[in-house]
């Protein structure tokens, strides 16, 4: 009270003080004279108190009679602004506490009078509040007179002053009672002294209380009499009371004073004799009213339930049974039974609606729950209430959906004041359907059998909010809006669930935590005392626990009945997700706690409703239904009522989300999961993933649902047993929803995080997973025997699944778990074999894998109970599982191969075990595995082992299945040779040891040691099993086998041969090579020349391959060819062996036998063996053999890099400098020169079989049927190309006969024809001027030979012509293909690519000559320009012949077959003589050139009139140029030819004269047809004829008269001619008039203009005396005629005529006398 009792708040209360007495005493100064003195004396005596006293409130308190009386006065006139006023200083002076005892009796009588005259009753109302709450000095009678003067002023007729009053008793009657808990709570520390008690008096004695305690019990006692409609012993006065205000407050008061009632025993002695009698009696009309039951058959008329009283009542029941339920055991019992038996149907729905709402404040109160248990369920002869309120919410849950229906719904709507809007009419059609602006939204609610009701939200979970209770206001019976008691039950059981299980599930948890510090304890006591002491804790510990889990129990018990049987229903009627998750909820709840304490019928039953929940309604699940057939036996009673569990009904309203297909043995039909179901789904797995330690058995009926709804929704399982969503293929009718299609990763999720969990499983809940896992999967594999349908595989996946999460504890579980899926593995049904087979495969991978501690490598025993399984599975026959076990070791090789240890006999073993007729793909992946082996694991496995991975090998290669594993098969050994080479001294050193000890072990038992090639140490041995094996390989049946074999074993030889023994090459060449060598041609020969259609399976066969010769023939090759390596290679090693020779003949015999075999490829082939043997150089001696293999790092004389590569497949490279081979074979020595003269035997023994093979192959066929063989292009260029290599070693003794039969081979060679399937491969295309390969070979043969004679002796030379002739012979062929044979050829050109159709019958083309020919006249060209002077050349005519062959493309000009040939023959020709003919002229006396001459001017003659006319298309351009190259040829007469006249033959130059002369004149025959005209004038040619002729005939003095005749007489032809053009001109002109004349007219007389220009030039040019008077006469006779031309109407003309008569001018000479000609 700091506030009120500081100087400033004294000081400040004085004042107002005696400033409210003075404003009484003015007011009451007319009418009320002794007020104003009481006032006026009230003033001095406050004055008074504060001048002598210090502290003044006390003294106030004291004086406080006197202080107050004035204010007392001022009320009594009744005169209301006096009244106000002194109301508030008594108001004032009350909350400043310095009212007295005695003073406040005198305020209550002084209220009471206005009270009774009905004055200022609200302020009547709050000066008691003040009085009462601000101190405790009201008591006893004026304490009831308080109260009662707040309940008189409680029924007055005004509304506002009614309210206050009820407000201001409530606060009163709690004042009271706080007084008593300040009080308590003083006295709290003094012990008081027990009064005895006399007997069990009625009454008890109120004197023992305390004053405040003894008013509040006596205002408690008042009430309940006042309730009980009796008069009250103390609050004396009152007039009337109604008995729902009355309950209001005894409520409040029980609900907030709990603690008095349960600390004083007179107190509880109220409730017990008081309250719960007054309770039972004014419940009485509830309990016997039916509704609906006719009154006439009760005598009496029956009071109707009253909703106030009935809902306090309730109200006042639940504080009873919350707060002093301990006090009221029996009483409660009464009650509950009540409560129970307000939710019977024929009840009002108000009543019970409140009676829900009632039951569910109990159901949020676990403890209490627990109570009732103990109380009544476990007490013998008793109600088992806890049990009733379950079941009684049950049957009332299922009495709201079993409402009789009257045709409509009005029964439930009339009395509910329809809550759907639309009324019943729509709730009917479309329940829970609202039409909101166009769009529908459905409503949460219940729907079962037509019954709908809607769930309301009614309260938060956990907390129980009422509604009706709270109704305080209404009088009459509210509507119950529907569903609304529905959802206040649902949330009771929900809440009941939640409590229990939080409860029990938290204590037990308590219970499990001191148990295991109680062990703790115990384990570490060291002494007697206290292990004895501990002892007893934990038996007090276990009594105590004992008896929990009793209650427990008992509670489970009780309640799991009727929950389920509600929940199911619930569940069934749900179309709400958010309600069925809750329900789902309580259910896993429920089903977890029975789990925990051990219930297994009620666990099974609950997990058994939520697996039926997730299933399609009446599902054939037989699990599940022997589960419900023993519950739906039982029915559980509820007061009479037999509720049986309803089954499910199907129309639920639920959206369809997934259609599948059962899983059953006949699938009738589909079926529909909602979105319900897989809700429930979700919940089982929730289920499982959570509580999977406490599931014990009931896993089968988990794992068989989730089975199921996996198989409808089409879940398939994937990698490590996860579930993924299948392929809609699988089950032709499953249908999923979006929806759902977005849940299923989801689930799947779940679903794999269940097993994933299993980790955490102790070992016993882990083996029944485990059983559960395996008796599925028993039960799915007798359902699939017999049919070829999709198994379900959920329970092997999920085996798979649970072993790998469980790998850290493996051992516990591997029997059991391998032994069922080697059991799976040997099923008829595919499907389920293989998963079986995933399962157990991936298990033993993980298992390997896994860090074990110890690991593997440390514990042994374990990694062989590992891979026993593995080895196991051999033993089963199906293909698939065989697979699956080769996948699974090559994985492990993958994987785990470096750590396999003692496991390499076993592994190798499985792949082994593998047979040729067990399919190629179990062939294919044991093949995986072996190549693994081999290229990674040769280095970690025993020496020991490798013979062995021979062996394998080698077997594979044999195995007929599959091609390509024979080949790789046949790499891998060629790998493990390399693998020897490279680590030689380790294998060897080993394989010693090893030899030793099994040398040690046979000598001890006396037996021989049996090895193949035993003599030979073990590592060669090793080498000779490998060529073994390869040899075996060499002569398969199969081809492709034959090649690679080969390849390889060449290669290894080739790499790898240095590391054998020198005394085994001997066997090697003799016993192996030479060996296969004979079987191989004898294959060859002798195989079948019979078409194969195919290949295996559907390969087209290349015709190249497509018979059995031809594919031997590739074997044949191959063969040739690794032998002619290795004897290249291994020369040295070789020649030392003493019969070298002997071998090189037989191999010579071979290659020749090959190239002249009936077949392209292998006499190709054949040939490349022979460059090979022939391209030797020297290589390194070799030292003297070491008895030990040599280092790896000495220099080795192999070619390794070269053949590595070609060894596997590549056909051999012509390499292609000597230099390149000599660095490639050793690049630290050179090359040492060997015995020459063993090596010339060797070399011409080589020339006689090259002649051999030459001379056979290009002669030409006899007959020419279709079978005709003809030598193929790449056959000829290799057989021309070994020539010049071959004619290095022979060229010393290679003799002009030598010479000519190489002419033969080498012009066979050109003529022979191609195939034109071949030729757009061979041939340029036509346009193209390049050489073929063969037609290169020829002309370097040729150079070859040509340097040689050039650097070689004088005998040699002689050689020179024959060269020149093989040449000229080439250029022929530019205009006159040769022939070959008989043969037929078609021109190259009509063989195009886009005629050559493919796969027609083989025709011959003829190759396009005319680039060979060029570049050979080119050639010729260059020797001659060499040679020219050579005596050889001089005598045997070279010149003449070169001209002469000439002569034939330079006559055919443009008819040549490509223009480029006679345009180089002119250019060859001009080259030619300008060397040639000065050679003539110097032996022209000898007469060896005499023949050369005519040659000569018919050459000239035929070219420059040439017959053939130039092409349609040829540009201007063109022609000019052409031109100028007959211009040359003019040239060359007239500077290499007719200057020297008197060195040549007369009848050469005579024709020459007459050749320019025609020349001159040529373009002016006198004919002119259309068709000459095309051929266009070669002016500039005429021209230069002209002048030359005109130069030698006018001005050599020294010519015959002949020659000046022939000029003099072609001079006046060409003059007259002239003559005779123009006037013909003139004529035609005149005629035609306007029209211009013909094209060819006017071009004609240009021409004749243009000529006497010209004729005129060279005359004035020529000295006169050499022209005679004749010719000049004929000249100017032309001029009148030209004149006449004048007229002309043609540009052209004109300019032309103006350059004609230009010259003239010079004739122009005044007239002399004449002078006869020539004698000036």
């Amino acid at each position: 009270m700091a506030g009120t009792s500081s100087p400033e708040a004294v000081k400040k209360l004085l004042e107002n003080m005696q400033g409210d007495l003075r404003a009484l005493s003015l007011e009451c100064r007319k009418k009320f004279p002794p007020v104003k003195e009481a006032a006026e004396s009230g003033i001095i005596k406050v004055k008074t108190i504060a001048a002598r006293n210090s502290d003044v409130l006390s003294a106030l308190k004291e004086n406080s009679s006197e202080v107050v009386q004035p204010f007392l006065m001022g009320c009594g006139t009744k005169e209301p602004k006096i009244t106000q006023l002194c109301l508030a200083a008594i108001q004032r002076l009350m909350s400043h506490e310095v009212v007295s005892e005695v003073a406040a009796g005198n305020v209550i009588n002084m209220l009471w009078q206005l009270m009774e005259n009905s004055l200022e009753e609200l302020k009547l109302l709050q000066t008691v509040l003040v009085l009462l709450t601000t101190n405790t000095v009201v008591h006893d009678e004026a304490l009831s007179k308080a109260i009662v003067l707040c309940f008189r002023l409680h029924f007055t007729k005004d509304n506002i002053t009614n309210n206050t009053a009820a407000a201001t008793v409530r606060q009163v009657v709690t004042v009271v009672f706080e007084r008593v808990v300040a009080e308590d709570e003083h006295y709290k520390d003094i012990i008081e002294q027990p009064i005895g008690i006399q007997g069990n008096s009625n009454r008890r004695s109120v004197s023992t209380l305390k004053p405040c305690a003894k008013d509040a019990y006596m205002l408690f006692q008042d009430l309940c009499q006042l309730v009980n409609a009796d008069a009250p012993y103390w609050l004396v006065g009152m007039t009337e009371m109604t008995r729902t205000f009355g309950l209001e407050l005894l409520e409040s008061v029980l609900n907030d004073f709990p603690q008095v009632f349960l600390q004083h025993q007179e107190f509880s002695f109220l409730l017990k004799e008081r309250v719960c009698p007054l309770v039972i009696k004014l419940f009485s009309p509830n309990i016997k009213f039916r509704q609906g039951s006719s009154t006439s058959s009760s005598p009496a008329p029956v009071e109707k339930p009253y909703f106030p009283i009935c809902m306090r009542l309730l109200r006042v029941v639940s504080v009873l049974i919350k707060q002093f339920y301990s006090l009221l055991v029996t009483e409660c019992e009464i009650f509950l039974s009540l409560l129970v038996k307000f939710l019977d149907a024929d009840k009002p729905q108000w009543l019970r609606a409140v009676a829900v709402e009632s039951i569910h404040r109990l159901c949020v109160q676990p403890q209490l729950l627990r109570s009732f248990c103990q109380s009544y369920d476990m007490k013998q002869h008793s109600t088992k209430v806890f049990r009733d309120i379950v079941n009684a919410l049950g049957s009332f849950i299922q009495s709201l959906f079993l409402v009789p229906n009257t045709g409509n719904a009005s029964a439930a709507t009339n009395q509910t004041g329809g809550s759907v809007p639309g009324g019943t009419a729509s709730a009917q059609t479309n329940p829970g359907m609202l039409g909101m602006g166009g769009s529908v939204t459905v409503l949460p609610a219940f729907e079962y059998r037509g019954t709908w009701i809607p769930i309301l939200s009614v309260s938060t979970q956990g907390s129980a909010k009422a509604t009706y209770l709270e109704m305080l206001d209404k009088v009459e019976p509210p509507t119950i809006p529907e569903g609304y008691a529905m959802s206040v039950a649902f949330h009771s059981l929900l809440d009941l669930v939640r409590g229990i299980t939080n409860m029990i599930e938290e204590e037990l948890g308590q219970v499990e935590m001191e148990s295991q510090v109680t062990t703790a304890d115990t384990q570490s006591s060291p002494t007697q005392s206290s292990d004895l002491q501990d002892f007893n804790s934990a038996s007090d510990q276990t009594d105590k626990e004992t008896v929990s889990r009793a209650v427990w129990e008992e509670m489970v018990n009780a309640c799991w009945c009727g929950l389920l049987a509600a929940l199911s229903l619930l569940l069934d009627a749900s179309t709400d997700e958010a309600a069925t998750e809750n329900i789902l909820k309580a259910e896993l709840t429920m089903a977890a706690l029975c789990g925990k304490l051990g219930l297994v019928t009620s666990r099974d039953a609950f997990i058994t409703a939520i697996c039926k929940g997730s299933l399609p309604p009446h599902y054939a699940l037989t699990v599940l239904n022997t589960t419900t057939a023993a519950l739906s036996g039982k029915s559980y009673s509820i007061q009479g009522q037999n509720v049986q569990m309803i089954s499910p009904s199907s129309e639920s309203h639920q959206q369809v989300v997934a259609v599948g297909q059962p899983l059953a043995l006949q699938p009738q039909g589909t079926v529909m999961l909602t979105s319900k179901n897989i809700q429930c789904m979700r919940t089982l797995l929730s289920l499982a993933h959570c509580h999977g330690g406490v599931l014990g058995t009931s896993w089968q009926l988990v794992l068989a649902t989730l089975q199921h709804l996996v198989w409808i929704l089409g879940l398939k399982p994937g990698v490590g047993g996860a579930l993924k969503p299948g392929r809609a293929v699988e089950g032709p009718s499953t249908v999923l929803t979006t929806a759902v299609m977005t849940d299923l990763p989801v689930i799947s999720n779940i679903l794999s995080r269940l097993f994933e969990s299993s980790q955490y499983l102790d070992d016993v809940s882990l083996h029944h997973l485990i059983n559960a896992l395996c008796s599925l999967s028993l039960e799915a594999m007798d359902m699939a025997y017999g049919n070829n349908k999709e198994p379900s595989l959920f329970a092997v996946a999920k085996l798979l699944e649970t072993g790998l999460v469980n790998m850290h504890r493996i051992e516990i579980l591997w029997r059991p778990l391998t032994g069922h899926l080697l059991e799976v593995c040997q099923h008829p049904n595919s499907r389920m074999r293989e998963w079986g087979a995933e399962a157990l495969t991936s298990l033993i991978k993980a298992g390997l894998t896994f860090n074990h501690d110890p690991s593997l490598s440390q514990n042994q025993r374990l990694q062989l109970l590992l891979l026993n399984p593995l080895k196991e599975l051999s033993n089963i026959n199906h293909p698939d599982i065989r697979l699956k076990q080769l996948e699974c070791v090559l994985q492990i090789l993958q994987s785990q191969g470096d750590s396999l240890g003692p496991g390499w006999p076993l592994v190798l073993g499985v792949m082994g075990a593998i047979r040729s007729d067990q399919g190629e793909s179990l062939i294919r992946t044991a093949f995986q595995c072996l190549q693994l082996v081999v290229t990674d694991f040769l280095p970690t496995m025993p020496c020991t082992c490798l013979q062995i991975v021979v062996d394998v090998a080698g077997s594979f290669g044999l195995h007929n299945q599959e091609l390509n594993i024979s080949l790789t098969s046949i790499g891998l050994l060629w790998n493990i040779s390399d693998y020897f080479f490279q680590r030689g001294e380790i294998i060897e050193k080993d394989l010693n040891k090893e030899e030793a000890l099994l040398q040690k072990q046979a000598e001890e038992k006396g037996i021989a040691l049996n090895r193949p090639f035993h003599p030979a140490p073990p590592f060669d041995c090793l080498w000779l099993c490998l060529y073994a094996k390869l040899g075996e390989l060499c002569v398969d049946p199969r081809p492709a086998v034959r090649k690679s074999a080969g390849q390889t074993l060449f290669s290894t030889i080739g790499a790898h041969g240095t590391l054998l023994q020198h005394s085994t090459w001997h066997t090697v060449i003799w016993k192996v090579l030479f060996h296969l060598l004979d079987r191989v041609r004898e294959s060859s020969t002798t195989a079948d020349k019979e078409k194969i259609e195919s290949g295996g399976g559907n390969i087209l066969i290349h015709h190249s391959r497509d018979t059995a010769e031809k594919q031997w023939a590739e074997t044949w090759v191959l063969t040739l060819a690794g032998v002619a390596r290795i004897f290249n290679t291994r020369r040295y090693l070789l020649q030392s062996l003493g019969d070298f020779s002997q071998a090189w003949d037989v191999l010579l015999d071979h290659i020749q036998s090959a190239a002249l075999s009936k077949n392209n490829e292998v006499s190709l082939a054949a040939l490349k063996s022979f460059q090979e043997i022939l391209q030797i150089v020297s290589p390194v001696r070799e030292t003297e053999k070491p008895d030990t293999p040599p280092a790896i790092n000495m220099p080795v004389p192999v070619l390794i890099g070269t053949v590595t590569a070609t060894g596997l497949g590549r056909s051999f490279m012509r390499t292609d400098s000597i230099g390149e081979r000599i660095g490639r074979y050793n690049v630290a020595e050179p090359p040492v020169i060997t015995d020459e003269i063993e090596d010339l035997n060797l070399w011409w023994a080589a020339w006689n079989s090259w002649f051999r093979i030459g001379s056979e192959s290009t002669k030409p066929p006899v007959s020419c049927d279709k079978m005709t063989f003809i030598p193929s292009q790449p056959f000829l260029t290799a057989l021309i190309q070994i020539f010049p290599a071959l004619y290095q070693h022979i060229k010393t003794g290679f003799s002009m006969d030598d010479l000519q039969k190489l002419g033969v081979i080498l012009h066979g060679a050109v003529s022979v024809p191609i195939s034109s399937d071949a030729s757009p491969f061979i041939l340029p295309s036509y346009t193209e001027a390049v050489l073929t390969s063969l037609q290169e070979a020829v002309l370097t043969a040729l150079d070859v030979l040509q340097k040689a004679i050039c650097v070689g002796s004088e005998s040699m030379q002689i050689m020179y012509p024959a060269i020149f002739d093989q040449l000229l012979a080439f250029v022929e062929f530019s205009c006159k293909p040769p022939q070959y044979g008989q043969l037929e050829t078609k021109h190259i050109a009509n063989a195009k690519y886009n005629q050559i159709q493919l796969f027609a019958p083989a025709e011959w083309v003829a190759l396009n000559y005319v680039p060979f020919a060029e570049r050979s006249l080119e050639v010729v060209v260059d020797l001659y320009q060499k040679t020219a002077c050579h005596k050889a050349v001089v005598n045997e005519r070279v010149l003449q012949n070169i001209i002469k062959t000439l002569r034939m493309p330079l006559s055919l000009k443009y008819a040549c077959p490509s223009e480029s040939t006679w345009k180089l023959a002119v250019s060859s020709l001009l080259k030619v003589l300008s060397i040639g003919l000065p050679v003539a002229r110097q032996h022209a006396s000898s007469g060896k050139f005499d023949s050369m001459w005519p040659e000569l001017a018919n050459t000239f003659e035929n070219f420059l009139f040439a017959k053939s006319s130039p092409p349609d298309n040829l540009s201007i351009q063109e022609f000019q140029r052409n031109e100028s190259i007959d211009v040359e040829v003019v040239q060359l007469i007239s500077t290499e030819i007719l200057p020297y006249a008197n060195f040549i033959p007369k009848e050469f130059v005579g024709q020459i004269m007459t050749m320019l002369n025609k020349g001159s004149i040529h373009s002016q025959s006198s004919s002119f047809t259309e068709a000459e005209i095309d051929i266009r004038m070669r002016e500039e040619f005429s021209k230069m004829c002209f002048e030359t002729l005109l130069q030698f005939s006018f001005s050599n003095k020294v010519t015959t008269p002949q020659e000046g005749y022939i000029s003099r007489m072609a001079l006046s032809v060409l003059l007259k001619r002239s003559q005779d053009v123009l006037y013909r001109y003139i004529e035609d002109e005149r005629l035609s008039g306007k029209c211009p004349l013909p094209r060819q007219q006017v071009t004609e007389i240009i021409f004749v203009l243009k000529a006497v220009s010209t004729l005129i030039d060279s005359l004035k040019k020529t000295q006169p005396e050499n022209v005679d008077a004749n010719t000049w006469a004929q000249v100017i006779a032309l001029y009148p005629t030209l004149v006449e031309c004048i007229t002309c109407s043609s540009s052209e003309v004109c300019s032309a005529l103006k350059e004609a008569l230009v010259p003239f001018k010079d004739f122009m000479h005044p007239p002399a006398s004449k002078v006869q000609n020539g004698e000036s």
